[in-house]
């Protein structure tokens, strides 16, 4: 397994799939898109702590500089895009000038580099569909150049469209200035996923919005008007979800998976998950 492309042009490989158990990797890469089946890898870029599973993919910037965990005792399957350097900004700029200029000028284009939000994103309906019709085909074109480009170039509009609708999520922060949205947008979301990444672990309000870089009181306040909830309300249902998937994949006990989610009551795990999914743990179990 690789997670990054060759640096040198002829070398570079803009979609890598693999599969592994164990794996390491430290380095710089290109702007890329990472997705993950049968398991989950982490990732730490920058000051953020990153979980990518099934359900979400993790966007980093060009150049920025990561590491790639992944330890399972079944193959983890790895499945990640890699963007040529100046791909998504020439798209960017087709898409921003109009015909005339475009017909007039066609080849001088200085793209702009645009800075995305790196985060996890959950599987959307505007970028996620296009990157599982990628790796339905994969098999069968993955030597067919043409193809890929094509791909690469649809993906870099469907981006572009993902980067439009942040910008409109961070208008749910209050503040005067665009650029302290934007870094205040960022660091609540380092501390989401922060919790999306630990969430297994006795983890504090503290110990989260010193991972946002924020103080307690500024994060809580920023994380509620973004989320509509707690961050001890989204850590509650990150543990129960989890919980829910081990009792339809695995035969562990109930006390077993209640330590194992974070918990540490198994009756209060039983209420809350009876609360939340309305059957208690066992009779969801019997239903399954």
């Amino acid at each position: 397994m690789a997670d990054s492309p060759g640096k040198n042009t002829h070398n570079f490989l803009p979609i890598l799939h693999a599969r592994s158990n164990n794996y390491f990797w430290k380095g710089t890469g290109a702007l890329s898109i990472k997705t993950f089946m049968n398991g989950r890898a982490y990732y730490h870029a920058g000051h953020g702590h990153f979980a990518v599973n099934e359900g979400n993919y993790l966007l980093l910037n060009n150049g920025q500089e990561y590491s790639i965990t992944i330890e399972s005792e079944v193959p983890v399957e790895s499945f990640c895009i890699f963007f040529p350097e100046r791909m998504v900004g020439e798209v960017y700029h087709s898409l921003v000038t109009s015909n005339e200029k475009l017909l007039d000028d066609p080849f001088s284009s200085r793209p702009r580099s645009i800075d995305f939000v790196e985060k996890t994103y959950c599987n959307d309906d505007l970028l996620a569909p296009a990157l599982f019709q990628i790796k339905a085909e994969y098999k069968n074109k993955q030597s067919d150049h043409n193809w890929i480009d094509e791909k690469l170039l649809e993906l870099s509009q469907r981006l572009l469209q993902v980067h439009r609708q942040v910008h409109k999520d961070m208008m749910k922060l209050q503040s005067l200035k665009a650029a302290t949205r934007e870094e205040l947008f960022k660091r609540v979301h380092l501390g989401h996923d922060y919790i999306s990444a630990y969430y297994y672990q006795p983890i504090t309000l503290k110990e989260i919005a010193n991972a946002a870089c924020l103080s307690p009181n500024h994060f809580l306040r920023s994380y509620k008007q973004l989320f509509g909830m707690t961050p001890r309300q989204f850590l509650s249902e990150v543990r129960l979800r989890e919980a829910k998937k081990l009792l339809v994949a695995t035969d562990k006990s109930i006390t077993d998976i209640c330590l194992e989610v974070g918990l540490q009551s198994p009756s209060s795990f039983s209420g809350l998950f009876s609360k939340r999914f309305a059957w208690s743990p066992s009779q969801f179990r019997q239903k399954r």
